[in-house]
Parts: C-alpha cells; sequence; structure tokens
C-alpha cells in the first residue's frame, strides 16, 4: 500500500526583485514529500535549497520574493496562497522548521526557557510548570548537559552546538507532521551529530513525521534520507531513492557532488619554523555567581591549563564536542576574552597588552567566525565590509586601491567580485562563510583563526575553501588555529591536533597518530563517530 503525499511542491518558482531586476533563484522545480518519509534536497550553496525550504512556509521577504509559477500542497491546502492567519496554524504546528544559523535566530534577549516554552503556551496553551516540565524533557532529549542550569541561559552564553540543539528541541516541541531541516546538524560535532540523527529519527518513527531535510554532508543523507532531490541553478536536475542515486548517479552534476571532499595533505611538521602563538598554561574560567549578593560560588572552568603552540606555516587543529572550550581557547588566544597564563605572539608577550597595545597587532591576527551571518553587519555591502580592515590597518590607501584589493580577495575564495555591492542577505550560508574568510585574509596576516570556517559550505565548496586555505598558507607562511567537528577537513589541513574535553586536553600530538592510532577512548569515539558514519551498513551510529 503506498503511503500518503503530505507535501506536494509543484512546478515552483522563486524570484527576486532588486532594483527593477528580476533573478530567478528556483525553476520550476515538483518533488513529493510522503507521510513518515524524509527527503533529502541537495545540492551547492546558491542552488535553491533553502529558498526552497523558506518558500513551504512563505518565510522569505516579500514583496521582494515572490513565486511567478507554482503550488505547495500541505494535506491539499496550498501554502502559497494561504493568508496569515491560516499560516500561524500551520508554523510551529503542523510544519516546524530547524535554521541553519542559531544564533540569528534565536532571541538574544530571552533565555532559554522562555523561548522553547512560548510555543507550548501558544499552540497547547501550557501553564508555565507544564511547560517547564516538557522543555526539560526536550533539552535531554537533544542532548544538554544539565538542562535545569542551562534554562536561564541566553543564547550568546551557549556554544555553536549547543545553540543548535536548542533550536531543535523549538522545532520538535509539538511534533509536527512535517520537520524541514536546514542543515540542522551543520554546528554540531559528530558523537552528538549521530545521537541527534538518530534521534530526530526515532521521533519520526514514533509519530510518523515527515522531513525535508537539507544538507551539504553526502555521508548524512547517504544513511538518514529515503529520496533525494539534487540541485543545482535552481533546478532539480535528479531525483529518486537514495539508494538509485548514490549507486548510479546519471546527472554529470550529481557524479561531481559525490566525487567532491576535501583532498591533500597537511603541511609537513618542521620543528624550526619560528613559533608565531604560544600559550602557556591558559585558564578561562567563568564565574558562577547566586544569592542575594551574587557571590561567586562556583567557577566554570571552559578552558584548564592548557598549553599550545603554533608555528609559521603550521596548521594546529582543535577538536571535541560542542561546550568542550575549542573556540573559547581561540578568542582568549586573540585577547577577546579574559584569561590567565602566558600568551606570546612572535616572541612578544601580549597578555598584558591593553586594548590599545594590541590593536596593532590585530591586522596580524585574524579570525574567521562560526556564524557568519551573525559576524557581517546586515547593513554594509560586502565591500564594505571586507574593506572595513583596510580603512582601519592601511588608511593611505586610495579607494580605487582598496577596492581592487577587495575585488582579488573575493575570487580568492570563489566568489564573483561584481556581487561586491550586494548586502549580507543577499547570498546563500556557504557564500556569506566565504566573505568572512575573504574579510580576514585581505589583510594578509600571520595567524588566523578559523573557527568552524567550513561548517555551513557544501562538499565541493568545502573543498576548494581547504585547497584554498593550504594555498594562502603556502604562499605567505600562515599559521593556522583550525577549529572543527569534521575531522575529514582538519585531517587534510591541520598537522599537529589537540582533541579537547570539558576545557581540558584529552590527547595531543601529530595528526597522523591522533587519526590513525588514537590513545584516550574519548579520542577513538570521536573518530569512530566521524568515520564509521560515513561507512557503517546499518543504522546510525550513537556514540
Amino acid at each position: 500500500m503506498s503511503r500518503q503525499t503530505l507535501l506536494s511542491v509543484k512546478d515552483l518558482s522563486v524570484a527576486f526583485t532588486q532594483g527593477g531586476n528580476e533573478t530567478l533563484a528556483v525553476d520550476r522545480i515538483s518533488f513529493d514529500i510522503m507521510k513518515g518519509e524524509t527527503v533529502a534536497l541537495v545540492g551547492e550553496s546558491g542552488s535553491g535549497k533553502s529558498v526552497t525550504a523558506l518558500s513551504v512556509l512563505k518565510l522569505l521577504p516579500y514583496p521582494a520574493a515572490s513565486h511567478p509559477t507554482g503550488k505547495i500542497l500541505m494535506n491539499g491546502q496550498d501554502l502559497l496562497h494561504a493568508n496569515e492567519t491560516e499560516l500561524r496554524a500551520v508554523r510551529g504546528n503542523a510544519v516546524s522548521m530547524i535554521f541553519q544559523e542559531p544564533m540569528t535566530s534565536l532571541n538574544p534577549l530571552h533565555t532559554v526557557e522562555k523561548q522553547i516554552a512560548e510555543i507550548l503556551k501558544i499552540h497547547r496553551g501550557m501553564g508555565d510548570t507544564q511547560a517547564r516540565e516538557r522543555v526539560l524533557e526536550l533539552l535531554n532529549q537533544v542532548g544538554i548537559r544539565d538542562p535545569e542550569k542551562r534554562l536561564n541561559s541566553y543564547p550568546h552564553q551557549l556554544s555553536g552546538g549547543q545553540r543548535q540543539r536548542v533550536m531543535i528541541a523549538m522545532a520538535l516541541a509539538n511534533e509536527p507532521d512535517l520537520l524541514i531541516a536546514d542543515e540542522p546538524t551543520t554546528a554540531l560535532d559528530v558523537t552528538v551529530q549521530a545521537q541527534i540523527l538518530e534521534l530526530l529519527k526515532e521521533l519520526q518513527q514514533k509519530h510518523g513525521m515527515a522531513m525535508l531535510f537539507i544538507t551539504h554532508d553526502l555521508g548524512v543523507v547517504r544513511k538518514f534520507a529515503d529520496r533525494v532531490c539534487v540541485m543545482t541553478a535552481g533546478e532539480i536536475v535528479e531525483q529518486g531513492p537514495v539508494y538509485e542515486i548514490f549507486d548510479n548517479p546519471q546527472h554529470d552534476y550529481t557524479k561531481h557532488l559525490l566525487a567532491a571532499e576535501p583532498k591533500g595533505e597537511p603541511p609537513a611538521t618542521d620543528k624550526s619554523k619560528p613559533i608565531v602563538v604560544q600559550a602557556d598554561d591558559l585558564k578561562v574560567w567563568f564565574p558562577v555567581k547566586r544569592g542575594l549578593l551574587r557571590k561567586t560560588v562556583d567557577h566554570i572552568k571552559a578552558v584548564d591549563g592548557i598549553d599550545i603552540t603554533v608555528r609559521e606555516g603550521q596548521t594546529l587543529g582543535i577538536v571535541g564536542e560542542s561546550g568542550s572550550g575549542k573556540t573559547t581557547l581561540g578568542l582568549a588566544i586573540l585577547r577577546m576574552i579574559s584569561s590567565t597564563g602566558r600568551i606570546a605572539f612572535n616572541g612578544q608577550d601580549i597578555q598584558t597588552n591593553s586594548w590599545k597595545e594590541m590593536r596593532p597587532l590585530r591586522r596580524d591576527m585574524q579570525i574567521v567566525f562560526q556564524d557568519p551571518f551573525g559576524a557581517l553587519s546586515p547593513r554594509m555591502t560586502v565591500a564594505d565590509i571586507v574593506g572595513e580592515g583596510l580603512q582601519v590597518h592601511f588608511p593611505d590607501l586610495s579607494a580605487v586601491e582598496r577596492d581592487r584589493k577587495v575585488a582579488k580577495a573575493l575570487e580568492e575564495v570563489g566568489l564573483d567580485a561584481s556581487t561586491r555591492h550586494r548586502y549580507p542577505h543577499e547570498f546563500s550560508g556557504g557564500q556569506r562563510q566565504r566573505i568572512s574568510i575573504a574579510r580576514a585574509m585581505v589583510l594578509e596576516p600571520k595567524f588566523v583563526m578559523l573557527d568552524e570556517p567550513t561548517s555551513a559550505l557544501d562538499m565541493s565548496v568545502q573543498a576548494q575553501v581547504v585547497d584554498l586555505l593550504r594555498d594562502l598558507q603556502k604562499a605567505h607562511g600562515l599559521a593556522y588555529l583550525f577549529i572543527s567537528h569534521d575531522l575529514k577537513v582538519v585531517r587534510a589541513l591541520a598537522n599537529e591536533v589537540i582533541v579537547m574535553r570539558l576545557g581540558k586536553v584529552v590527547e595531543s600530538g601529530p595528526a597522523e597518530q591522533i587519526f590513525d592510532a588514537p590513545q584516550t577512548d574519548y579520542t577513538k569515539a570521536l573518530m569512530a563517530a566521524a568515520f564509521r558514519l560515513e561507512t557503517a551498513p546499518e543504522g546510525i551510529v550513537n556514540v
């Protein structure tokens, strides 16, 4: 007996109008999702995946966005022509969505409890006590440690992975008929990724929930989805059962996607190279205050006594679960948050430098943030964003020279320089991350902290960015501190690796040793989750 169709997208087109010019982002696509089925939408950044997903709930910026053709039928109701009252009954209830960038999707002024409970109160009429119990249950389900302690946390107090898990809890709160998951595991480390995917599968089977799953991770698609639609340039070029598409792809673009992955060798370890950044016994402890007088009763030891050395032309990879302290370590080294211990840059102790003394060093110490949309000003054009550092550190450059450097930097990261007068919201998630990389590289720094720089990129662009970072490193002798949960990317770039957990170093050493002969159980679990997710014959691995 065939399953009933839940969502039917028919002949859908999406156009964007700017300055009287119309651009077609999605061109007459059609696909169905059956009840209880998972359909994956895959393709490179800018192919139209997220635009398609946002169209289902009419979340695109109207009237700039329009639908010249098509219908989106949910249980027979055309959502494209539904009014706001009808859509409110659908959004967050019958259809929920996990967005790609949690920092910009969560309200910075509201606590975790308030944001999740709001959904339960609006759609289910729950009271405070009942809503709190359900919030705790959801946070437990998505793997938030000590959820009681996180109820009163704000988004900025959570790691990238923790924020994404809160988004997943919000989306699952009302047990929707259809869950639209736009890169739901982008910010998650490999062990939690496996757990979240298994959780989604269990909930899907329990409630008969259907999923539209958007991702650039083809390994996840292979194990997780029932059917797959391959998109490029706004068109679906191939669709069918996952096993058919992966085992016998027909379209050249599908073959290109399946063949793309980060390749190449990291730089050879060279102990004779000069040390660019060194930290000794670095600690970042956040006080826990309670009571009327806000006395310090404990500390969260985000970074607890870590030593690192990064040499010219070398890459130190930092891996570990979300919340292990990876990003905090990087921010402390750049003197962007307070810490104790010694930090030296090019042999100069900078731990006691004032803000004014640090400013000249900022040109040589750059950062690429994890969340590109949150890091890019929505009010500035890409040309202004990338060129801002040049104005600060090279004030004598003419406007023409600055614009030429901006254009060159954008081309180096695979973007069309003619798009530099657009704004960040006009780019896909992957394109925004490349803008962030261009902003850092345009200053030709000596040291770059890369915080999940490829997490929002599809596989083919990941490979391009890895090659780009490697080429820039060779050309300029760049030292990289590379933070990532994608161990395949770390393996392609890092010659030394530190494994972190709960603020401490679990294991460290040459990359080949960490990957091929891990010593600790935790490192073995990380490696198993990362590589078995690709090769396991059945199901999703739960570590």
